[in-house]
């Protein structure tokens, strides 16, 4: 018969296997810019990639916008995710999701996008 120290302990160490189980299925993907990710982009990976989005790309009928890169740009379907009010033209994104190959090119269906809130540093027009 276990006793209840020898109990407690295989509880606690089923727990603690369960835990570091959950840490690497889960594991988030690394941060990508979007020229390192599309110079070796995979149909269908899981991807994270974070970049400003494009002046005037924001289209609120197809769900998606254009984040740039230094020479290259990804169009980010936001269909399947959920939005913050920050989204705008210029803005620093982050895009989870899956990475898929169209005819017009690279397209990342998020699941998660978040926004960068304005910098209180910034400064603030004044009149003078």
């Amino acid at each position: 018969m276990l006793t209840r120290r020898v109990k407690l302990l295989l509880v606690g160490a089923a727990i603690t296997v369960g835990l570091l189980a959950t840490l690497l299925v889960d594991a988030p993907a690394p941060t990508m810019t979007v020229d390192d990710l599309l110079a070796d982009a995979v149909d269908g990976r899981n991807v994270a990639v974070r970049g400003e989005v494009l002046d005037g790309s924001i289209d609120n009928g197809s769900s998606s916008f254009v984040l740039e890169g230094e020479t290259t740009a990804l169009t980010i379907s936001f269909l399947d995710a959920t939005v913050s009010n920050g989204l705008g033209d210029n803005r620093t994104v982050y895009a989870e999701g899956t990475l898929v190959e169209t005819n017009e090119g690279w397209v990342l269906e998020a699941s998660v996008i978040k926004t960068s809130c304005p910098s209180k540093y910034e400064e603030e027009a004044t009149t003078d």
